[in-house]
């Protein structure tokens, strides 16, 4: 066969953009694997708990597992010890939390040549040498603490080094940005004495999900650098407070403070943010209509028919890679490049992530839509993880034990 000019040249071009599109791949990949990644949120302890997977080998369930942080180029995985406000209610968190640190224990023990559980930013060089991915605790809803401040001590010795002070709704110690009503107004007399505890210990403050109210006072109170583990901008996503304002944003950096933008649609897409803000409103209501049934002998409303009439009436939005690339660029322009990171949220929201961004294996996505952005690449290693390494040494050096 025989090709006419036009079409070979079309042909040529396309090849040409194909290999061009695999270079920069290959660039990017180069520097993923090259800089140390930090990932200041991943579920993977919660879902450990409730359906066991070997992370050390191929989990193909999961968006975690140690081939493909190794493939992505992640370093370091702050593992989310996250309880439930409905555990909280319950009497369990306590409980919850201690079970998934005993897993990710459990992990490191059975694979101690693929993981090791970090505790210090002083350690990274040293416990990374051979491919080994660090696990550091975050605890996601300062509910296990219960009203009992010595518990703070017991979780620091187990590793935590992170705490967002509430989740879904109020505890004993901040408001949620979730809830309609308000408990605290802000931090309760006790969430006060737990973020003074918290610096003097060396634990970060992360005021994810919590209230303005309550991140203003946590930011006001801490004598060292807040972070925000997992917000994205509120900036795209008007009257979703879930997401961190620029006021905020603003008085985190301001203290030295980092804010990691997360992957997850709900975060970083308006219309699956109003929809998740609209969720916890309905069910909410639905929760209260069953409690005054079930006070009134009636039969209650079915749970699972109403989540899967919420899922039918609200389908995830597709969501770009594009979208995470536009929330890194408002905040580097709102506070400066020394202040942004990420928190994917892998394994906490039920697959809804970002094209691109769909595992750990998936960081040379980002690092590529970041150097065609214009990014140099001693930037891009800032917002990776040495920003956040960075506040973690300055939260240690803080530390003053009370």
């Amino acid at each position: 066969m025989i090709l006419r000019p036009a079409l070979l040249l079309a042909l040529t071009l396309s090849a040409g953009a194909a290999h061009a599109d695999e270079a920069k791949l290959q660039r990017a990949t180069a520097l993923a694997r090259d800089a140390i990644i930090v990932d200041t949120h991943i579920d993977a302890p919660g879902i450990l708990a409730e359906t066991w997977a070997d992370l050390g080998q191929a989990a193909p369930d999961r968006e975690f597992d140690y081939p493909r942080a190794r493939a992505g180029g992640l370093d370091v995985a702050f593992m989310s010890i996250y309880t439930s406000a409905r555990e909280d209610i319950e009497g369990k968190a306590r409980q919850s939390a201690h079970a998934q640190i005993d897993s990710i224990e459990a992990l490191v023990q059975r694979h101690p040549e693929r993981f090791a559980i970090l505790t210090s930013p002083r350690d990274v060089e040293r416990l990374r040498a051979g491919g080994r991915v660090l696990l550091p605790l975050g605890m996601e809803n300062g509910a296990p603490l219960g009203d009992d401040l010595s518990q703070l001590q017991v979780f620091f010795d187990r590793g935590i080094r992170y705490i967002t002070l509430a989740h879904s709704a109020a505890n004993r110690i901040a408001d949620s940005s979730y809830a309609t009503e308000r408990t605290w107004n802000g931090l309760s007399p006790f969430g006060r004495e737990v973020v003074a505890a918290m610096n003097g210990l060396g634990i970060m403050v992360d005021v994810s999900h919590v209230s303005d109210a309550a991140a203003v006072q946590a930011i006001e109170l801490s004598t060292v650098p807040v972070i925000a583990s997992h917000s994205a901008f509120r900036h795209f996503t008007p009257g979703f407070e879930r997401n961190i304002s620029d006021e905020i944003a603003r008085a985190i950096a301001a203290r030295g403070g980092v804010v990691q933008v997360p992957f997850g649609t709900a975060f970083v897409n308006p219309q699956a943010a109003t929809d998740m803000q609209a969720w916890f409103r309905a069910r909410a209501a639905f929760d209260a209509r069953n409690a005054e049934l079930a006070a009134a002998g009636q039969p209650i409303q079915d749970a699972a028919a109403f989540e899967a009439a919420w899922e039918r009436d609200h389908p995830t939005p597709a969501t770009p890679l594009s979208a995470v690339l536009d929330q890194i660029d408002h905040g580097v322009a709102l506070i400066g490049v020394d202040h942004i990171g990420i928190g994917s949220d892998f394994d906490g929201v039920g697959g809804e992530l970002a094209d691109g961004l769909r595992s750990v294996a998936d960081f040379p996505n980002l690092v590529a839509g970041l150097q065609a952005r214009g990014y140099s690449d001693a930037d891009i290693r800032k917002i990776l993880g040495e920003n956040l390494l960075r506040v973690w040494r300055d939260v240690e050096a803080g530390a003053a034990p009370l």
